[in-house]
């Protein structure tokens, strides 16, 4: 019974991380931000590096300013490397890596860290490749597309991802 629980437990966090985005996305910017951060606190910063990830990389979205974005962008990508160790993670964590180069890709062209979102963008477009044909897909290598353009790398013959698109 125990270990059942401890099974439901993730779902319930991820859950919850998830209806708070959801009120992110309805508008509600400032009340997500406030709800995430109580979650981080309940989660804490040595707690479940999945719950971590998905949680910092969400708060990330709520922040005003670039550097404080950055920050919690760092956050998710450290905790993701954690989250690799976990066997039951590696599917959920390899899915976000695109996601998450490409958020910390903006924070530094932002800042005006050209190489540094580079080099992110570059990971990004790498991780990517695992990525399903889904709308989840199409969104991360259309924030690619994106970024390749305000970096100049986009055009004629820019990178295009291994795979057909509709």
């Amino acid at each position: 019974m125990a270990e059942r629980q401890g099974q439901a437990a993730p779902d319930a966090v991820l859950t919850r991380i998830g209806q708070v985005v959801m009120l992110h996305h309805a508008g509600d910017r400032e009340e997500a931000r406030h709800r995430l951060l109580g979650l981080w606190a309940e989660i804490g910063e040595h707690g479940d590096p999945l719950h971590r990830c998905t949680l910092a990389h969400y708060l990330a979205d709520t922040q005003d300013d670039p550097a404080d974005e950055l920050a919690w962008d760092l956050r998710a990508l450290t905790a993701a490397e954690e989250a690799r160790e976990e066997a039951f993670a590696v599917m959920a964590v390899t899915a976000l890596y695109p996601s998450l180069h490409v958020n910390l890709a903006d924070d530094y062209l932002r800042l005006g860290r050209d190489d540094a979102a580079r080099t992110h963008l570059r990971w990004a477009r790498d991780s990517a490749t695992a990525l399903a044909d889904d709308s989840y897909g199409d969104g991360v290598w259309a924030a690619i597309g994106r970024l390749e353009s305000r970096l100049g790398e986009g055009g004629p013959g820019a990178w295009t991802p291994p795979r057909q698109r509709p």
